[in-house]
């Protein structure tokens, strides 16, 4: 799922826009939590945007230029999986490929409000909000068999001689909504999805190999092809034809801001 460019522009240039009116205002820091639960989609749900498979969890410092206007720093821990055996796609069952990772990113983020926030002097209590970004993404895909746990990203699993890197650039991007219930304090959730400049979240990309991996003994699994009737031809793709995989995080949470009386001018 890649990332909606004219969203984004105009979330930029609204931004901007912003800051170029604000003669005068007080700036104010913001501290919260949230959680929530995470999905994915890629080689292994190639056609569902919203599926769910884990959870997440985050928090995050925020500076707050106007009631519009906010730039924030977040971390946000979360967990996906898939497993074509659940697929309702026969030839995704046949396929047979499965997978589970951790997910740790960090990220800044640019907020903009629809309305006059009550925070920093807004005269609403309630707006829904655009955000868009950018950040770095650890993921660390991983299966289980026989009881021993493997990295997939060690194994070279379509024949990579080193592995792949377990690090990348991501974009943040998505929506949400929040209100403030008390004073300084607010509740927010909101959906946001990652573009990850990596294929390999799943630990798919690219063909099968001609020598495959395998693990454990009796007679072992073949990490590379694990198709219920070995029907992986080297050569042949093993998942769809999309660069970059994307995570999806959907949280609710709490902040508090602490309003400052200093003034800014522009």
């Amino acid at each position: 799922m890649a990332i909606n460019k004219p969203i984004l522009f105009i979330l930029i240039i609204l931004s901007f826009s912003q800051l170029s009116r604000a003669q005068s205002f007080r700036g104010a820091w913001e501290i919260g939590v949230s959680a929530g639960g995470a999905g994915y989609v890629g080689d292994l749900n190639q056609y569902n945007p919203v599926q769910v498979s884990g959870v997440n969890a985050g928090i995050f410092v925020k500076r707050n230029f106007n009631s519009y206007l906010g730039l924030r720093f977040n971390y946000n821990y979360g967990q996906i999986k898939a497993n074509d055996a659940n697929s309702s796609n026969e030839q995704f069952r046949e396929r047979n490929l499965s997978f589970k990772t951790a997910l740790n990113e960090g990220s800044a983020i640019i907020d903009f409000n629809f309305f006059d926030y009550a925070i920093n002097d807004g005269t609403r209590r309630f707006t829904p909000y655009l955000f868009a970004g950018i950040g770095f993404i650890n993921f660390k895909p991983k299966i289980k068999y026989q009881g021993e746990t493997y990295r997939l990203d060690y194994l070279g699993t379509e024949g990579q001689e080193n592995g792949y890197k377990n690090t990348a650039l991501a974009i943040p991007f998505g929506g949400g909504f929040r209100y403030n219930y008390k004073d300084n304090w607010s509740i927010f959730t909101e959906l946001g999805y990652r573009t990850a400049f990596t294929d390999y979240l799943d630990d798919v990309s690219g063909v099968y190999p001609a020598n495959p991996v395998y693990v454990g003994n009796n007679p072992g699994l073949n990490l590379s092809d694990p198709s219920l009737h070995q029907t992986g031809a080297a050569g042949v793709q093993r998942g769809d034809f999309r660069k970059r995989d994307t995570y999806l995080f959907v949280s609710v949470g709490i902040s508090f801001t602490f309003v400052s009386s200093k003034c800014y001018s522009f």
